[in-house]
């Protein structure tokens, strides 16, 4: 069992090491010598959508790279709604509490087909005694979460209902793709933004009819980059 265990912890570091979008992730500025200190497993596994990645209050022991697809984290309110609180994107680290020992804050839900990466925080924990070199990519995750909360704040919470929209694409639409991106469904735009699924139905309508957006698939679309963004910069009138 234990040369089984040292087996897949080599064989994660080797993957880690050679992994395609390895500037992107947590383990980006990780030399050799750092993965050599990888003693326990990382698990990459694909989640399909509506699949559940963790429940609020679970078990805090490991931590999420996501290697492709998009993550809801949900927040329920007494009344029994809820609000979409941030949405997790290729690269984007996920559960990052579980480094303070603190049970997860959300429901990680997936949005669109997942494949993720599954890190034991003692993993990481070992990597931070004896190596100086994750230090710097755990302060950028946790500035990408701060910088994430103020974009939901001041971005997607407030506003006309058709700025809030053009926001929410925009955002989800960064990266090397800034013209393509995943169209939320009508209630988890409601969700996102603070408005009705209603609301949201008729905002993305009139994109359409405009031609700042065009459906390529059921779950996504082409955008107008420039079009969105002078939305945000004009006083149009709401969508009701």
């Amino acid at each position: 069992m234990l040369d089984e265990q040292i087996s897949n912890a080599w064989k994660a570091g080797t993957k880690c090491e050679k992994c395609a979008i390895r500037n992107m992730v947590l383990f980006a500025d990780l030399t050799r010598e750092d993965f050599d200190l990888m003693h326990r497993p990382i698990h990459d596994f694909e989640l399909r959508a509506g699949e559940t990645l963790y429940n609020v209050e679970a078990d805090p022991t490991h931590i999420f790279t996501l290697r492709s697809g998009l993550i809801k984290l949900i927040s329920y309110l007494p009344d029994g709604s809820h609000r979409i609180v941030r949405i997790i994107k290729q690269g984007d680290v996920v559960g990052l509490e579980a480094m303070g020992g603190k049970p997860y804050l959300h429901h990680a839900v997936v949005l669109e087909v997942a494949t993720l990466c599954k890190i034991p925080v003692s993993l990481i924990d070992t990597l931070n005694e004896n190596s100086p070199h994750l230090s710097k990519q755990l302060m950028l995750r946790w500035q990408q979460v701060i910088s994430d909360a103020d974009i939901w704040l001041s971005q997607l919470s407030v506003g006309l209902a058709n700025q809030r929209v053009a926001s929410l694409l925009l955002y989800l639409a960064e990266g090397d793709n800034k013209d393509k991106c995943y169209l939320p469904s009508r209630e988890d735009m409601g969700a996102t933004l603070a408005i009705s699924p209603e609301t949201a139905s008729r905002v993305v309508a009139s994109f359409k009819r405009e031609g700042w957006v065009k459906s390529t698939s059921p779950y996504r679309v082409s955008l107008n980059p420039g079009a969105l963004a002078g939305l945000l910069e004009n006083k149009k009138d709401l969508i009701l």
